[in-house]
């Protein structure tokens, strides 16, 4: 079964986990690359806040990435 994550500030994030999404707190790029790269490959899609989806660049976009959707800021 696949799984939806979400990455990025917590107050931004936070209301994911009440519809089942595997939220990782990120506060600074290192911290949403790092988040990036612990999701295990059951994830199909990430919530990602603008600052992540920056923090990530072209990770996000590589053959086997998970889908990505970037939150509007």
């Amino acid at each position: 079964m696949s799984e939806v994550a979400a990455i990025g500030a917590q107050p931004q994030v936070a209301g994911f986990a009440l519809a089942g999404a595997d939220v990782h707190a990120a506060d600074n790029a290192e911290q949403a690359r790092e988040a990036w790269h612990a999701l295990p490959d059951t994830v199909a899609i990430v919530i990602l806040t603008r600052d992540s989806a920056d923090a990530l660049g072209a990770d996000r976009t590589a053959p086997q990435a998970p889908l990505t959707v970037v939150l509007p800021t």
